[in-house]
């Protein structure tokens, strides 16, 4: 009897590795993997380099390691991103926030609500036709500058640094604002304008071309801005409090790691995102984001850099009203994301 037992001991222990591969839990299928991801649209205002943090987040997998299935749409322009917000076309926008302002004051039934911050300063750049290593802003007093969206971030910031620089924006030089949202760099190549300001990559090809020159960073001038950040509607935040949780988490492991690796070390992760530009040329705007501090250590969108925000509004003169931070900032989430 005890040779019985003993045999079906040893074939059950033989037939286990067999079973259960040595101990080895047994990986799923691809199958499974995305039937337990739930999927999320994210629209972006624009693709660029600038916001590098999130494409790592996307690049090393973030996402699905939260349980995310992410859709990356480009919407090339905050008011397009806020359209499809707002139509359901996206779930997530990521834009400037005085998008949701414009939106709230205008007296939207359903608020559309910050609740992670990805940059802390402007992205875009000054290009000059030359080398002018004793720039000033003075310099481009009586000159044609092809600027951005009149309402838009990037022109808004840009008329601040001109009126902290005792610079009439109206008066002094003259802005072209009448050119689409990323043409304005082919627009400089072709002789238009005396300056552009040019987020990247469009700044450094105009470099890289011989057609023009950085000459000074709003991001820098401007000082710390709440430049960019992600939104979403108020009823879609209160249905969807895990998956905003886990977008905001994921967004966080992507801004570790940039504070926590080398501008070269970003480019490799991010290059995927960018088919047409080559590895030389993104590590060289990742070291100039990198270099003038562009990323939050976290998404917590402060209520300082708000009104802050609100200040850069009014001076462009288009606030109607002050927006309470309280209606339109939500920093649980990436409050959670550091905890």
């Amino acid at each position: 009897m005890k040779r019985k037992i003993l045999s079906m001991v040893l074939v059950v222990a033989m037939t286990l590795p067999v079973l259960f591969g040595c101990g080895t839990k047994a990986e799923p299928t691809n199958e499974v993997k995305e039937e337990k991801l739930t999927k999320v649209t994210l629209n972006e205002v624009a693709h660029s380099i600038f916001y590098a943090p999130m494409y790592v987040a996307i690049e090393e997998g973030y996402f699905e390691e939260e349980g995310l299935d992410l859709t990356l749409v480009t919407g090339f322009g905050a008011d397009k991103t806020m359209t499809a917000v707002i139509s359901g076309e996206a779930d997530i926008g990521f834009m400037g926030s005085e998008a949701s302002i414009y939106t709230y004051n205008e007296g939207a039934n359903d608020t559309v609500v910050n609740f992670a911050q990805l940059t802390q300063r402007a992205g875009n750049f000054l290009v000059a036709r030359e080398e002018m290593p004793d720039f000033t802003w003075e310099d481009l007093k009586g000159k044609l500058v092809l600027g951005g969206r009149k309402g838009g971030m990037p022109e808004m910031v840009f008329e601040y640094i001109l009126k902290q620089n005792g610079i009439d924006p109206q008066n002094d030089l003259e802005i072209n604002q009448n050119i689409d949202f990323g043409s304005t760099a082919a627009a400089f190549s072709e002789g238009q304008g005396d300056f552009t300001v040019e987020f990247e990559p469009g700044a450094t090809t105009l470099e890289i071309e011989n057609k023009g020159v950085v000459v000074a960073s709003l991001g820098v001038d401007s000082g710390y801005v709440p430049y960019t950040a992600f939104s979403a509607k108020e009823s879609y935040l209160e249905e969807n409090p895990e998956i905003i949780q886990g977008f905001t988490n994921a967004l966080q492991k992507g801004m570790d790691y940039v504070q926590n690796h080398s501008p070269e070390e970003i480019a490799k992760i991010i290059e995927p995102q960018f088919p047409e530009t080559d590895l030389e040329t993104i590590q060289k705007i990742v070291t100039r984001y990198y270099e003038q501090d562009s990323w939050k250590e976290n998404l917590i969108f402060e209520k300082e850099s708000f009104e802050l925000l609100q200040d850069i509004l009014e001076s462009a003169g288009e606030l109607k009203s002050r927006a309470p931070y309280e209606e339109l900032v939500n920093t649980d989430y990436a409050k959670n994301a550091v905890s």
